[in-house]
């Protein structure tokens, strides 16, 4: 199911049009360059985060190396200072053990407060005003 499919066009946190996250590396479940959902997202890739050495060494620690290349799944690796559309339950996680990356507000999906909450994510926010 595409993005359009699952109610139309996706929101922010905030409450407007979801903003891009990013395009290089290409981010998203749908790697549509946004953090984009349906229901076939089951780890809700719903935060645009800017990811930091602290926080790719902490989910490598968990069991998800996010820095190592996987070409067989057309997967870069990911290095710091790079945005990249998140699971919202491993943000959580990591806010959890203070190692959580900041997140772009207008580029993280609505959906995600289902799982962070928005004060939370405005502490984290390198978009606000």
């Amino acid at each position: 199911m595409k993005p359009e499919e699952f109610g139309g066009i996706q929101r922010n946190v905030l409450g407007g049009p979801l903003g891009r996250c990013s395009d290089k590396p290409l981010t998203g479940f749908f790697r549509d360059g946004c953090c984009n959902t349906s229901e076939e997202d089951f780890g809700s890739h719903t935060l645009c985060v800017v990811l930091t050495d602290e926080f790719l060494e902490f989910s490598r620690a968990r069991g998800n190396d996010l820095s190592t290349p996987r070409p067989e799944y057309d997967f870069p690796g990911l290095h710091a200072g790079e945005r990249w559309c998140l699971c919202a339950a491993r943000w959580r996680e990591a806010l959890h053990f203070g190692k959580a990356p900041r997140v772009v507000l207008t580029a993280c999906n609505e959906a995600s407060l289902e799982i962070v909450s928005l004060d939370d994510l405005k502490h984290y926010a390198i978009d606000l005003n």
